[in-house]
């Protein structure tokens, strides 16, 4: 009897036992869309929320709850991911006041990161002020100050230069008014319609805000200070590789070849006076009319479609929406760009000013039109890339209409398909008019959708809200993956992103397609290294994305950076090789491309860096 015990007992343990594991089996996460939703709610006007002790620890205590369980019970494969569950985590730490907790979860961030640079420098001014909340003796602000320093010291400069210039220059424009009329223009009206009913991604933004207000500003003299002195004691101009690699046709050298820019628009003017404009011949300019019947009007330099996907004339974004001037704007632009890469100007000057005394009720305006002004200028810059050196080129125009809106309109199965339709008729278009390669540094991701129909209380619950926002996303995917395999003779050339996240993971379009008539394109600096914000996951190839000098729209230049920098300079060069060879094929071309470039990056992160001159060479 005691044996058949035992026997039993044992069994029961092994069974017991075999449960435990088999409840620690996770699910697999392969895309940021198969997480599950979760809802909160707040009772307190949102910018209230940072004076509600009570409530904001309610918030984060709930939010915490749900962002163990996910990592109890899944495994997310991305690892972006899972640096932001870790950061969320981090952010309640904060609200809890546990600062060993918070430099823990900073540490699991740090192990997931594998862009060396932001390794480095991820969280070096909340770990700063976690280590001087657990030391006694002298002030706290000392303390930051000491081990702020100490950790500067401890970098190598050349690896982190540009992150620490983009920090200090967060330091400069940073306020509680900036934040705060942020939050409440993005955050109260959305709150209002819902009842104060929120997504997770709605609260893990507001939570994280919380750092920002209680601990960085009070101290963002602290950390101005010490970063300006490190960075002055040793900056050195990074080598620029550019000018080496780059390739100019002479004129009379090849023959034009038609390569389109489908983006915000283009100040034609520019590309006019130096005969790099395409030009349908067929149509008579300004008489208002379809000549060649094609189904659009005046579409002598390309075409255009307006936010709601009707077609347009104007190949150039209207300005009229704003008060404050385009000289203003576009120097507020070089202010910004400048703040950002430690550059000291009159421009930033003038910017810092503006927004030290910038009231809560002046935020939405000033970055309303600020991003109005962005998106009249990229396509015209994005132009002036793809066509330097090359005096056969000729820019056919497409003009995609963005929304610069802080709160975007609710999305829709009805613009769906006219988004979806318009994609399809860009791409007829290109075919039609001999295009043989297309730049798009554009694009967007499933949660984008999920999160403007939350803007807009839409859609119905968290569930419901899911699965339109697929429906949604399905729409245009469809059609433009479609029209894209439908288009074999046009190269799609398309910037990476700029959230330095998996853009497979996240369903970014279209950089996360993959098709033998594409190359997805990703930034790096003038040396040649990896940028911080530039996305992966499906990167054909890199570029110099960072503070690059082109046309905007008047034909000022301008210094900017973004992986929508780095695309176009892969169709410069599509241009120059199908100018002096035209009957490539678009299998061939996108090889001397790829086939040019070098390897460089670290062993486990390879980067393949755009050489214009060793493709001409093998041509």
């Amino acid at each position: 009897m005691n044996c058949i015990k035992s026997v039993v007992l044992v069994a029961c343990l092994l069974m017991i036992n075999a449960l435990s594991v088999a409840g620690q089996d996770k699910i697999k996460v392969d895309k940021l869309d198969d997480l599950p939703r979760y809802t909160y709610k707040i009772d307190v006007p949102v910018t209230e929320l940072y004076k509600n002790e009570k409530e904001l620890v309610r918030l984060a205590k709930e939010v915490k709850r749900d962002l163990l369980s996910d990592l109890d019970k899944y495994e997310i494969t991305d690892k972006t991911t899972l640096q932001g569950y870790y950061a969320n985590l981090g952010s309640i730490a904060i609200i809890d006041k546990d600062w060993s907790q918070y430099l823990h979860y900073l540490e699991e961030r740090k192990q997931l990161e594998e862009k060396e640079s932001n390794r480095l420098t991820m969280g070096l001014a909340g770990a700063a002020i976690a280590l001087a909340r657990q030391k006694s003796g002298d002030s706290y602000e000392d303390n930051v100050r000491s081990v702020f320093r100490d950790s500067l010291s401890a970098l190598s400069y050349e690896l982190v230069q540009d992150n620490l210039k983009s920090l200090k220059g967060r330091t400069e424009i940073l306020s509680e008014n900036l934040v705060l009329g942020a939050v409440k223009e993005r955050y109260q009206s959305q709150l209002e319609k819902s009842n104060g009913e929120m997504s997770e991604a709605t609260a893990r933004a507001l939570l994280g805000r919380v750092f920002t207000l209680e601990y960085f500003i009070p101290l963002q003299g602290v950390f101005h200070q010490e970063l300006g002195q490190f960075i002055k004691a040793h900056d050195k101009q990074k080598p620029d590789i550019w000018a080496q690699r780059t390739a100019t046709l002479k004129p009379g050298e090849g023959q034009p070849v038609v390569v389109a820019v489908w983006d915000s628009g283009v100040d034609t003017e520019i590309f006019a006076a130096s005969n790099q404009l395409w030009t349908n011949t067929k149509e008579i300019p300004g008489n208002d009319k379809d000549d060649d019947n094609n189904g659009f009007v005046d579409d002598v330099h390309g075409i255009a479609y307006s936010l709601h996907s009707d077609k347009e004339k104007s190949l150039l974004y209207p300005m009229s929406e704003i008060n404050t001037s385009e000289d203003v704007m576009r120097m507020q632009m070089k202010g910004l760009t400048d703040i950002q890469a430690s550059v000291e100007s009159e421009e930033a000057s003038a910017l810092r000013a503006k927004l030290a005394t910038l009231k809560q009720e002046d935020v939405k305006p000033f970055i309303e039109e600020l991003s109005m002004y962005g998106n009249y200028s990229h396509g015209t810059h994005v132009a002036g890339i793809a066509a330097e050196g090359n005096p056969n080129a000729r820019i056919l125009v497409s003009r995609i209409t963005f929304d610069y809106r802080m709160v975007p309109e609710e999305p829709t199965i009805k613009k769906a398909r006219k988004e979806a339709r318009a994609l399809v008729e860009n791409i007829e278009y290109f075919k039609k008019q001999g295009v043989r390669a297309v730049n798009m540094s554009w694009g967007g991701a499933l949660a984008d959708i999920e999160s403007a129909l939350e803007a807009n209380n839409a859609g119905g619950d968290a569930k419901q809200r899911k699965a339109l926002a697929r429906e949604i996303f399905k729409i245009g995917d469809e059609a433009f993956r479609q029209a894209i395999k439908d288009a074999p003779e046009i190269l799609f050339i398309v910037a990476a992103g700029n959230s330095d996240s998996n853009v497979t993971f996240e369903e970014f379009y279209p950089s996360a397609y993959d098709y033998p008539n594409m190359l997805s394109v990703g930034a790096v600096d003038q040396a040649g290294e990896e940028t911080s914000f530039t996305s992966f996951g499906k990167v054909d190839l890199y570029a110099n994305g960072f503070e690059v000098d082109s046309y905007v729209p008047g034909g000022k230049r301008l210094k900017l950076s973004g992986t929508s920098m780095a695309s176009p300079q892969v169709l410069n060069l599509a241009g120059k090789l199908l100018s002096l060879k035209p009957d490539l094929s678009t299998e061939e071309l996108r090889l001397l491309i790829l086939q040019g470039t070098d390897h460089a990056g670290e062993k486990d992160r390879p980067i393949k860096l755009l050489n214009q001159k060793a493709s001409m060479e093998l041509l």
